[in-house]
């Protein structure tokens, strides 16, 4: 009994250390994947494969895969507006904006978190300290933003609409959550329930890539696959087996910490791998951002239940 203290810490830090690192690394992974494949063919790639194998070994585990047509329909809107909604809007943007800003624009997902949590749910109050967090992730997006909200020339143009798309983004990332919080039954397990939302997603990221001729316009190169592999094994199995293991052994609120660690991770890969500019607004912009939601995730609960985080990737995974 006495090494069963040590070896349970060991495994908290290892698992925080994935979930800290790859799902981070996700960003720059989906920048080299998108830079020959479109978007949503890597996407509908990228969750087929990983949604198939993941409900194979639930099913060889013994694990329910089978459920009602209903919650299946659940699963497959959650899917979307996860993994479609959410990743395919980061896929894209990251053909026009770095991979670092990118992450920091989507660090502003766990404000829409307590937003809709409060009007879905009606489970949770927006303390004091949750406000201030709310209008400091405004203003840290506005500093981020603002060398593309002031540029005059058509490059700066499209580099903020793809910034503002992220937002968008990270609000169906955030509904998609919500509403699998909504949904969630004891009947449904978990791990089959987010591999049928992958394999719901990465159909409809499919449809997506089909009807803009993706498959003709296809480069494949050995680094574009490779990232794509990458995601799959690193992004969707190990970051997610982390997180999920993490759910269950240390306080939710330590495990969303990942959501202000992630970007960090994220800007310093995409400058040491793809030598993206660090300015001097990203750097004010990140503090502002982190400091706001290291505030809403820190903030006390006052309702029924805790703020849960989505039992799926960030959506850089």
């Amino acid at each position: 009994m006495p090494q069963a203290q040590p070896q349970h810490r060991f495994a908290v830090i290892l698992a925080f250390a994935l979930v800290y690192f790859f799902w981070g690394s996700t960003y720059l992974g989906i920048n080299i994947a998108v830079e020959h494949i479109p978007p949503a063919l890597m996407c509908g790639i990228r969750f087929l494969i990983a949604g198939g194998f993941m409900l194979a070994y639930c099913g060889l585990r013994g694990r329910k895969i089978a459920y009602q047509p209903r919650q299946l329909g659940q699963m497959a809107v959650v899917g979307v507006l996860l993994l479609l909604g959410g990743n395919l809007t980061l896929a894209y943007a990251e053909k026009h904006v770095a991979s670092g800003l990118a992450a920091l624009i989507i660090a502003v997902t766990p404000l829409w978190f307590l937003v809709l949590d409060s009007l879905l749910l009606g489970d949770y109050h927006i303390a004091l300290r949750g406000k201030i967090g709310l209008a400091l992730g405004i203003a840290g997006l506005v500093v981020l933003l603002w060398p593309d909200l002031s540029a005059a020339t058509a490059l700066g143009r499209v580099q903020f609409w793809a910034s503002i798309s992220l937002v968008g983004g990270s609000f169906s990332w955030a509904l998609g959550s919500v509403l699998a919080k909504k949904w969630k039954s004891p009947e449904v397990d978990p791990f089959s329930a987010t591999a049928w939302q992958m394999i719901a997603a990465g159909v409809a990221n499919f449809l997506v890539a089909f009807s803009l001729g993706d498959i003709s316009r296809t480069v494949w190169t050995a680094r574009g696959i490779a990232a794509t592999l990458y995601l799959v094994i690193f992004g969707s199995w190990v970051g997610y087996t982390a997180y999920i293991w993490l759910l269950g052994h240390v306080p939710t609120s330590k495990v969303s910490t990942y959501a202000y660690v992630n970007p960090v991770v994220a800007v310093f890969l995409g400058w040491l791998v793809l030598h993206e500019r660090v300015t001097g607004f990203i750097l004010a912009g990140s503090a502002i951002v982190v400091a706001s939601v290291a505030l809403v995730t820190s903030a006390p609960v006052t309702a029924k239940k805790t703020l849960e985080m989505p039992a799926v990737e960030t959506m850089g995974d």
